[in-house]
């Protein structure tokens, strides 16, 4: 039976369906920093009569031979038994099936015995079919297995392993896990904003936060609890070397800013002659409010730690010093139609707004910050003159790639408050090109753009893991692609008649995305990095491939991120765990604001048919 699966294997990877997926050359990864990861920890498992101890030493298996991952369709509701109440062996059908536990859980994988290999027919057998992922030296196939033959947790003769493949179904179940959607009537120029995270490292390194805070600039608006106008802050967090420091700016960093806007603001209404502070001082504003986190983050805590002299201190207190974070926040004020974006790091903003063509144009409101950008290396170069290797390879001192970034104390602390830290408590050894730190700021590039929310104008903001896989113009494109699919009425929710707010903007398209093709992308074009999955999955840029199924925008994206109509392709890369995903995809987090006129009622309130049915789900105001 076993020769029989191998052989019908082996004939399905020569079929014409097959999917190559072309990845030689380079490493398939990038990580954060150029050190080898070294995470032995195995993802849990819910354990039913059969063990899986076996299955966490094959997948370490996978980084010398490869794996194999299947799936089948699920049996009949007559030949399912209980797991607690049936013994599993080797030879007996196993159904798995992907289960999500947190926003933060890797896969987890519950199992259930089926029916002895009587219970079907040889028709039934011949007919049923699973699908197959085979990854092996650094690329991956998949394709069709015919029949019921039994799946193995062992090696088999060519050294691979079996495991059960994400069907379609569960691969949409784990995309829309942690998608949020929220209304906001408050009739200040936002009418909706979508929000998902898709993990690869586990925990998730990504994070992100909203909030929306009501202004009362007369004393009259204080007295019924209205507010003549809105501050509205978005902020995706992508963290390297860990979750700590992401988490720190998902908690405090809208709060720091939003501290010093209030006091800048303030300050302005002392003025007579100013309705509005300066556009400096409320850059500066910002600014100021990330560099004092960041400074909270690597100095003070410090202190903390040199005081308390304990090592369980230092361990709570210095975790987001010693990981680190890019940041992106935007912040847009209702009463003068501006949108600030603030940029620490490789995060990206981008605009969609409508042509005089009918088609969208993307606009970047970010530049990619790292070791390779030129304005950053010659920022870096003239601020340490006489260092050669400052960046080297893309990257700062050769090892970090973003420029700028919250936390990594490696690049800011001096050599000897490393090695004392180090020797009281814990620590790196700080690298041999470090001379004149600190070498990585905080410091965010502000961009600021006028909001024309009744053109229907709408932002992506999205963490590198999007922007490895699509560019502006196609993210632009996408968003655009999918309202004229899911047209929006004025509250923003899913509306089919011809009274919506896009509808007579868009005709329905064709297969091409509803974008301007500037043809500018890359590096050498526009400031940003070059998608680089595409290459690596060997798939083709045409429009052709994407698709439009779900009701949330950023999941939308991160679908077709992942390979929009390929469903093998989105099956097999939401299949792969955590480490080995890590060499395909990054952590992923999207948000998408759109822009419009809506109701005045005030509220702000969860978008039930975009977002995930979790019950802590809130609006958040």
């Amino acid at each position: 039976m076993r020769r029989a699966a191998v052989q019908a294997f082996r004939t399905a990877r020569c079929t014409q369906g097959r999917k190559g997926l072309n990845v030689r050359g380079s490493p398939l990864w990038s990580p954060r920093y150029t050190l080898p990861f070294n995470d032995q920890s195995s993802f849990p498992v819910i354990q039913a009569s059969l063990s899986f101890r076996n299955l966490t030493l094959a997948l370490a298996g996978l980084f010398a031979s490869g794996a194999w991952y299947a799936y089948r369709a699920p049996p009949p509701p007559e030949t399912a038994l209980s797991a607690s109440n049936n013994s599993a062996s080797s030879s007996q059908r196993v159904s798995t099936s992907f289960q999500a536990a947190s926003p933060v859980s890797p896969n987890i994988y519950s199992t259930s015995s089926l029916a002895g290999p009587n219970s079907v027919t040889a028709e039934q057998a011949a007919e049923s079919t699973r699908k197959a992922l085979v990854v092996e030296n650094d690329q991956f196939f998949t394709g069709d297995i015919i029949g019921d033959t039994p799946i193995s947790k062992n090696p088999d003769d060519s050294g691979r392993t079996v495991l059960e493949m994400l069907t379609p179904e569960q691969a949409t179940q784990r995309l829309r896990y942690n998608e949020e959607s929220y209304l906001v009537g408050r009739g200040q120029g936002v009418v909706r904003f979508d929000v998902v995270q898709l993990a690869s490292n586990y925990p998730i390194e990504d994070d992100h936060a909203e909030k929306i805070i009501g202004i009362p600039q007369e004393p009259a608006a204080t007295q019924d609890g209205s507010s003549s106008s809105d501050w509205m802050f978005w902020g995706v967090f992508d963290g390297h070397s860990g979750w700590t420091t992401s988490a720190k700016l998902r908690q405090v960093l809208i709060s720091f800013v939003a501290r010093e806007l209030n006091a800048t603001y303030k300050s302005a209404l002392t003025d007579p002659t100013l309705s509005l502070p300066t556009p400096a001082s409320i850059d500066a504003a910002i600014k100021k409010g990330f560099l004092r986190l960041d400074h909270e983050i690597i100095y003070e805590s410090l202190e903390k730690v040199e005081k308390a002299n304990s090592k369980r201190v230092a361990a709570e207190l210095l975790a987001p010093a010693l990981s680190g974070s890019c940041a992106l926040l935007s912040f847009y004020d209702s009463k003068s139609k501006l949108l600030r974006v603030a940029c620490t790091g490789d995060s990206r903003a981008v605009l969609g707004r409508r042509g005089t063509s009918g088609k969208w144009i993307a606009t970047p409101l970010s530049e990619d910050q790292t070791g390779g950008t030129p304005s950053e290396i010659t920022r870096l170069r003239a601020e340490h003159p006489g260092e050669p290797y400052v960046t080297r390879n893309g990257r700062i001192l050769g090892g970090l790639e973003p420029s700028r970034a919250f936390g990594d104390s490696v690049y800011k602390w001096s050599k000897e408050t490393q090695a004392k830290i180090k020797k009281n408590f814990f620590g790196k050894t700080p690298s041999s090109l470090l001379m004149t730190p600190p070498y990585v700021t905080a410091e965010p590039i502000v961009t600021t753009t006028k909001v024309e929310p009744e053109k229907g104008d709408f932002v992506v903001l999205a963490t590198d893991g999007l922007w490895e896989c699509l560019t502006n113009e196609e993210v632009v494109g996408l968003v655009g692609q999918w309202l004229e699919t899911h047209s929006l009425n004025t509250s923003g929710n899913v509306k089919d008649n011809s009274s919506s707010w896009l509808k007579s903007w868009f005709p329905p398209s064709d297969v091409a995305l509803p974008v301007e093709k500037t043809g500018v992308t890359g590096e050498d074009g526009d400031g940003q990095k070059k998608t680089l999955r595409m290459n690596q999955w060997g798939v083709s840029g045409s429009d052709e491939r994407f698709v439009v199924e779900d009701k949330n925008a950023a999941t939308h994206l991160i679908r077709n991120a992942l390979g929009g109509k390929d469903r093998d392709m989105v099956c097999a890369l939401l299949t792969l765990p955590s480490p080995y995903s890590r060499r395909y995809r990054d952590d992923l987090t999207v948000e998408v604001i759109f822009f419009g006129e809506s109701s005045t009622g005030g509220d702000v309130v969860v978008n039930s048919e975009a977002s995930a049915s979790i019950a802590d789900v809130r609006a958040k105001l």
